[in-house]
């Protein structure tokens, strides 16, 4: 579609309007949100030129964190980006990384009926010839034009998803792989300041730190059953 207030809110509307099967993904993009919204209800900038994007899957790990479901995902469309030559992290635990700067995030939720997942919703945000902020960076800021078409991205991000349906099969890989590309070595406590190193990430993509004899996890995502669509 055109402008549309949020992907979100048209793939929640969608969801209610036509029940889903849960056998077939279904895909809401969007040239630009007025409304986008990102973790802890901030505003997503998503303006013309950029690839934004909310989606249901038919997720094939029945048992599944929400943490896990993002970081498959983020890997997922890292993969997709990597293929141009470009070297991506993965700043844990939603936003692709090139040059220390922000070039697309992750949104995930899982809705569950008991401990099974019932539905995985993701929303995607990717950089690509839109205007971006200070702090991020864009797909046209790094590859040739030819290279940077919209329409080019929104199929890579769609290849991402079905990508990820796969990985959600090998999830020792997706954290292996997510390991290998974390951007940060040490991460500093929002509320202490104090400072942790990164050990690894937890098989429910859980950040693992420690401070000498210390170990402590990280989660951003709370799970709980029987939400709404």
């Amino acid at each position: 579609m055109g402008v549309c207030a949020s992907t979100e809110s048209e793939l929640s509307q969608w969801l209610v309007q036509q029940p889903w099967s849960g056998l077939s993904p279904r895909a809401v993009l969007a040239d630009h949100q007025i409304r986008g919204h990102g973790q802890y209800g901030r505003r997503w900038m998503a303006p013309m030129g950029g690839v934004w994007l909310s989606a249901a899957l038919p997720w094939p790990q029945q048992q599944c964190s929400t943490g896990l479901f993002g970081l498959t995902v983020a890997l997922a469309l890292a993969e997709q980006v990597e293929s141009t030559g470009l070297k991506v992290s993965i700043k844990w635990p939603n936003d692709l990384m090139i040059e220390s700067r922000k070039l697309a995030g992750v949104l995930p939720t899982l809705v569950f009926r008991g401990s099974r997942v019932r539905l995985a919703r993701i929303g995607v945000g990717l950089n690509v010839n839109n205007p971006v902020p200070p702090g991020a960076i864009s797909l046209r800021q790094l590859l040739c034009s030819g290279k940077c078409r919209l329409r080019i991205w929104q199929g890579a991000v769609l290849r991402a998803l079905d990508r990820a349906c796969e990985l959600a099969l090998e999830p020792n890989m997706v954290v292996r792989q997510a390991e290998q590309r974390l951007w940060a070595a040490s991460v500093a406590d929002p509320g202490t300041g104090e400072s942790w190193q990164v050990r690894g990430i937890g098989m429910d993509g859980r950040l693992l730190l420690e401070q000498g004899t210390r170990r402590t996890s990280w989660t951003r995502w709370t799970d709980s059953p029987d939400q709404d669509l």
